[in-house]
């Protein structure tokens, strides 16, 4: 019995013949032989099995290519061949590779229809997350020995102290432009000088806290759903609990107090580099000087602006804190989940720090703070 797969060409001269195939045709040795098959370009009528000792699923794969390729009719094929070349052969290249999809408006309702069921699971688990961390806070209170306080001034550091460069800075260009373009519109009804109006009021009471906030959520939100996902996969929040130490006291806490803390004073900080910024292109491109700006921003702003944004913005903080950190506790699998949950701890902050400041514009109008 031959070793080797083997095959006999017709003559060209003499009109489409038959190809003779011969040998095993098994996966071991058709390797040999392929390029040569791909050069085999007819006339051929048939391709004859006759000769062929043996076949496997890949031989009878290539028989196929042949048949089809070459027009020609498979003739002599033992009743295994038949079999494995029917079955190869049916399987067919033009079969679709996807399977149907259903029309446009179908899909659209379908999938808002999941995702709608699928929220019920997250809401789940940002209501068991609250409990949990309520639950570290009363054993915090009950045993204050537990509390992590250098944990807490870290980050309060990475939160707050090392934000103050990029947060004055944006806030500082922030007033520049609502004072330019401010200035732009009031000067068509002459009242350029209620320009301080506009930055005092608008930064103090909106544009401050929820930028910082924005950024705050892109900066430690960010940082908190990493950095406690990268603990999740390498099973340092596990190794935490079989220790005996709580993730919760260790981890969330201090990231969720940092930020409820820090967030007022950066708040604050920034409504006032915006009123500088305000100031300084006012004592150029308006000519009202630098302190006659500042002075008369006592004068057209109430105090009760001052309050509306430090009282929203601990609020922020604390959803800011959240989200970061119950991002991070959900990570699981590989890492491509911290990537995906860091985002999702962005836009989920962002998203409900926006949502929060309509409602608190609309809850503060109707108390006489508008």
């Amino acid at each position: 019995m031959d070793s080797e797969a083997g095959f006999t060409i017709p003559d060209e001269g003499e009109g489409p013949g038959t190809l003779a195939l011969s040998g095993p045709w098994l996966v071991s040795s058709i390797g040999a032989i392929e390029p040569e098959l791909r050069r085999i370009g007819g006339p051929v009528a048939r391709i004859d099995l006759s000769e062929v000792s043996e076949i496997d699923t890949v031989g009878a794969w290539v028989v196929c290519d042949l048949a089809e390729r070459l027009d020609a009719e498979v003739t002599g094929a033992s009743e295994r061949a038949t079999r494995l070349i029917d079955a190869v052969c049916d399987l067919g290249e033009g079969a679709p590779l996807a399977p149907p999809r259903d029309v446009v408006w179908t899909r659209i309702a379908a999938g808002t229809g999941a995702k709608v069921y699928g929220a019920r699971a997250g809401i789940y688990g940002v209501v068991g997350f609250l409990g949990a961390i309520l639950s570290a806070a009363g054993t915090l209170i009950r045993h204050p020995s537990h509390f992590r306080g250098k944990a807490l001034v870290r980050q309060m550091e990475l939160v707050g102290v090392a934000a103050l460069p990029i947060v004055g800075l944006m806030s500082f260009l922030i007033g520049i432009v609502i004072a330019q373009q401010g200035a732009v519109q009031l000067s068509q009804f002459g009242a350029e000088t209620l320009t301080v109006n506009l930055v005092g009021r608008i930064t103090l009471r909106e544009l401050g806290v929820l930028m910082t906030a924005i950024m705050v959520a892109g900066r430690s939100g960010s940082a908190f759903a990493a950095q406690i996902g990268t603990m999740r996969l390498t099973e340092e929040v596990d190794a935490m609990r079989t220790i005996g130490i709580s993730p919760m006291e260790a981890l969330v806490i201090p990231r969720i107090l940092a930020a409820i803390l820090m967030m007022p004073l950066l708040g604050f900080y920034a409504s006032v580099m915006a009123i500088v910024g305000g100031a300084t292109i006012s004592n150029f491109a308006l000519g009202i000087p630098f302190f006659n700006f500042l002075e008369r921003i006592q004068d057209v702003v109430p105090i009760y602006d001052l309050w509306v944004g430090l009282i929203k913005a601990p609020v922020f903080g604390l959803i800011v804190g959240l989200a970061g950190c119950y991002h991070g506790m959900q990570v699981k699998g590989d890492s491509e989940q911290v990537g995906l949950r860091t985002t999702l701890a962005v836009v989920s902050a962002i998203f409900a720090v926006i949502v929060l400041d309509a409602f608190f514009a609309v809850f503060f109008t109707k108390l006489g703070w508008g």
